[in-house]
């Protein structure tokens, strides 16, 4: 019997609690789902939103991709949270850097998964976690190890237009989803901030707002990741005849 996909269903991965541990000598705590027996297609890393602003590895759309795309289109999701930040799978050391010292997050994370050996990792953050991306993810860009990037509601209030100018030369996809109502970052002003790097494709997202509530609005945002990491995945399915739980 089909089941429809709903905000909280969880279908069938591999699921792994993981540790990460910085170049400053902390652990973070996360989760890495893996689709279930069978290799991963694609990869995405997550950056959550701020942390001071109750963001952590469990923030709906985070989850949400968590839940779904290892099994809709084989995309391994590694999720964590930040420096300093709680959630039930667990508390990272550190203290709030502001999006500073979170580069070494960052970097960690991305260490992970290449160790793994997982395939073609994109990073996709959202808010706080895009300024993390533009600040101290190129490192990863010009190392081969980052395969592309998607900025979900990117507030550009910690990024520098001489940061953003730093994007131009990357030959990588750059795609931020911009809310039509967003509370920090409106389209037509992402245009404007976003000029300095003009290979960053702008994406206007009628209707939607910063933190992307509803299940119309979260669906786009999960085809638009799994159509650039897995070319052909989108639209994903809405029903599944699988055995599902409620996350």
């Amino acid at each position: 019997m089909s089941t429809e996909i709903r905000s909280n269903t969880e279908l069938p991965a591999q699921r792994t609690d993981v540790e990460l541990y910085t170049d400053d000598h902390l652990t973070l705590v996360g989760e890495l789902a893996e689709p279930l027996g069978r290799p991963a297609r694609g990869t995405i890393v997550t950056l959550h939103p701020l942390p001071t602003a109750q963001g952590f590895m469990d923030s709906h759309v985070l989850k949400k991709a968590a839940a779904r795309l290892p099994d809709l289109a084989g995309i391994a999701v590694l999720r964590f949270n930040f420096r300093s930040v709680s959630s039930p799978r667990g508390t990272s050391e550190g203290t709030f850097g502001d999006g500073v010292s979170e580069g070494f997050d960052l970097r960690a994370a991305v260490r992970e998964v290449t160790a793994r050996g997982l395939p073609a990792p994109w990073l996709v953050g959202w808010s706080f976690g895009t300024e993390v991306v533009l600040k101290h993810a190129l490192e990863h860009v010009a190392a081969g190890t980052v395969a592309g990037v998607v900025l979900l509601s990117p507030p550009l209030h910690r990024t520098s237009d001489e940061e953003l100018a730093r994007w131009a030369s990357v030959d990588v996809p750059v795609v931020a989803l911009v809310p039509e109502h967003d509370d920090f970052l409106r389209p037509d002003e992402a245009a404007r901030r976003f000029a300095p790097a003009p290979n960053v494709r702008v994406v206007p997202i009628e209707g939607a707002k910063h933190l992307w509530v509803g299940e119309r609005y979260v669906r786009i945002v999960l085809d638009t990741i799994a159509d650039l990491v897995v070319p052909g995945s989108a639209p994903l399915p809405t029903h599944t005849d699988l055995p599902v739980r409620s996350a």
